[in-house]
């Protein structure tokens, strides 16, 4: 199945969740790190409990430090 994550397609397989799905695109599931799923923020304890669905758009915003 395919989902939009940051506006690119991504092709995984049916009943991802968040959690793999941060693995499979190599983002360390650590702090700074937010998700949405249809423009939907999901907290971080749901991420491996949450499936995604074909055509989902998932949002992920990392925290950057600077000044």
């Amino acid at each position: 199945m395919e989902v939009h994550v940051n506006n690119k397609l991504y092709a995984v397989q049916p009943e991802t969740s968040v959690s793999a799905l941060l693995q499979f695109i190599q983002l360390s599931s650590g702090k700074g790190i937010a998700v949405a799923v249809n423009r939907q923020v999901i907290p971080r304890p749901a991420w491996p409990s949450t499936l995604l669905m074909p055509d989902d758009h998932i949002t992920i915003i990392q925290a950057t430090q600077g000044g």
